[in-house]
């Protein structure tokens, strides 16, 4: 203590002499005097304080020794989690073409409507088609009448065979074209594939539609999945069935418990991942597509370790070390131990060994003791 307060005074008088700008002898003295009841009034303290100390410092209060808080190493379950961050997508989702080329005549939806499988969503313009189809039943009317006569006349032996063929023929004919025409109507009209609700509608009434070219999405949210990239280092432990932690960035408080859906069978050549998908369910709507996920993965669980708090562990030339309170006699000492650790995660360290269940881990003050140092143990 009296070596610290002398350096202390030592760099008051440096800063002091440093900042004297007067070269007055008279001066000077004055100030060697002020610095000599400073000092004097130091020291009357120092003396002080020691005498304090030596009244606290008996050998009974040495016995007390440092004081620590300590916990009992037991075997318990240890587990390790990994994360991955993936991305939603909708289970089921339709962009809608139309099957054959047309003018868009009508569209009945907008934008954000909740749609159901079959609804009628548009219309091509099928002016020429209904033309058609009311020319070809006006044909097939007669067509079937003609058919029905001659069929009669033939069966009473009335006519020729060649007239009864080019009857029937003509009202095949005439069958076979009106269906086709029908389908083509048919074509035109343009139904919803699923049950979801209309996302986008990329193109306006009067424009062309063609197949192959999108004209709106329908994106169902009833059902989802999460799927991520994960390393392959990670292929050995990871099966489908396995429950995982389903995570939302966007909404803290939403966790799910899922089970692994589906593994890919490809490993990526560009960043030596595979894919994992977990499907989730969305009734609510609360979830959207691309929206991120975070999933959390078991890949290690131990039940015959001890298990400790990972910052007790500290390091040295030698490896990995703790330290024990001891008891020999009625004193408590700090013991030394090396470890051999296994894994750690969230603060918790698992001890491979150099550690035995019931020993009793140091785990307030352990900065403070070094093997040997007299303890006292406080809960």
């Amino acid at each position: 203590m009296k070596k610290l307060i002398w350096i202390i005074i030592a760099g008051l008088l440096f800063v002091s002499c440093s900042d004297q700008s007067s070269n007055d002898p008279e001066s000077i003295r004055k100030q060697i005097n002020n610095y000599r009841e400073e000092m004097a009034g130091l020291n009357e303290k120092i003396a002080e304080l020691e005498e304090q100390l030596d009244k606290l410092d008996t050998p009974e209060n040495q016995k007390k020794g440092l004081m620590v808080r300590v916990e009992e190493a037991r075997t318990q379950p240890f587990s390790e989690y990994f994360e991955a961050t993936g991305e939603l997508e909708a289970e089921e989702e339709a962009f809608i073409s139309p099957e054959s080329p047309g003018q868009i005549a009508e569209i009945y939806v907008v934008e954000g409507q909740k749609v159901n499988k079959g609804q009628l969503l548009a219309k091509l313009n099928t002016d020429l088609i209904e033309r058609n189809i009311d020319e070809v039943k006006t044909q097939l009317d007669f067509a079937e009448t003609m058919f029905k006569k001659q069929k009669e006349l033939w069966s009473k032996n009335i006519g020729s065979e060649r007239q009864y063929l080019d009857a029937k023929n003509k009202l095949e004919t005439l069958q076979n074209k009106l269906r086709t025409l029908e389908t083509q109507y048919k074509k035109s009209l343009i139904y919803a594939p699923i049950n979801g609700y209309v996302e986008e509608i990329f193109q306006k009434e009067g424009e062309q539609a063609s197949p192959g070219f999108q004209m709106m999405q329908i994106v169902s949210l009833d059902k989802m999945k999460v799927t991520a990239n994960i390393s392959e280092a990670y292929l050995p432990v990871i099966h489908e069935g396995d429950t995982v932690e389903i995570t939302f960035p966007t909404f803290p408080g939403l966790v799910m418990h899922k089970p692994i859906s589906r593994i890919g069978h490809v490993v990526s050549k560009q960043n030596r991942t595979f894919k994992v998908q977990v499907y989730v369910d969305n009734k609510d709507g609360l979830l959207k597509p691309n929206l991120l996920a975070t999933i959390k993965i078991n890949n290690y669980n131990s039940d015959n370790h001890i298990v400790i708090p990972s910052r007790v562990v500290r390091e040295d030339m030698k490896g990995a070390y703790l330290y024990v309170a001891q008891k020999e006699g009625e004193q408590w000492t700090a013991k030394k131990k090396y470890i051999t650790l296994g894994k750690s995660y969230r603060n918790k360290s698992e001890i491979l060994s150099g550690l035995e269940s019931g020993e009793l881990i140091i785990t307030d003050g352990f900065n403070n003791v070094t093997d040997g140092t007299l303890l006292t143990i406080t809960k």
